[in-house]
């Protein structure tokens, strides 16, 4: 996916701040600020909706497979969940399959909690995307749809 009008400067005397890795991480960060922001009312981080939104959407169970998804190490996995749990928005239950291991689901409380988040953080994202066309926040994001998916498979090697 390349533009005719642009092209890279592969030279390492380029400014720090048309690096890449900047780049993705500035709007990473400031996408995550506006997220917070938004959900503050609700009680949450938009850490704790990624988990939330893991949960509701069936995407991962266990906390090792939810901490997997998500990049979260096991500690800070297992402190979100403790404090999630604490605020009624998630409840721990054994599996009915392997009673060694517990799985999560959100309560009634956490699935309204999650359907405001929702609602804001569309909110978020359209003011986000707002500097960009419709045409290009929908290539934005299947470029950096194309990246994970890239990234994901070097990932995981050949075979």
């Amino acid at each position: 996916m390349a533009d005719d009008d642009v092209t890279a400067d592969p030279s390492p005397a380029g400014r720090y701040d048309e690096a890449l890795g900047y780049l993705v991480k500035h709007v990473h960060l400031a996408h995550q600020r506006a997220s917070d922001a938004a959900l503050a009312p609700l009680g949450l981080t938009s850490r704790d909706l990624g988990v939330v939104r893991v949960i509701a959407t069936g995407a991962a169970t266990s906390q090792q497979e939810i901490g997997a998804l998500l990049g979260i190490d096991r500690t800070s996995m297992v402190a979100m969940l403790d404090d999630l749990e604490d605020r009624g928005l998630v409840r721990r239950q054994p599996s009915p399959h392997d009673r060694r291991r517990n799985v999560l689901a959100l309560t009634p409380e956490g699935e309204r909690t999650y359907q405001d988040a929702e609602r804001e953080i569309a909110v978020v994202d359209a003011k986000f995307l707002e500097p960009l066309s419709s045409n290009d926040s929908r290539r934005f994001a299947r470029a950096l749809r194309t990246l994970l998916d890239a990234a994901d498979g070097a990932d995981r090697g050949p075979g």
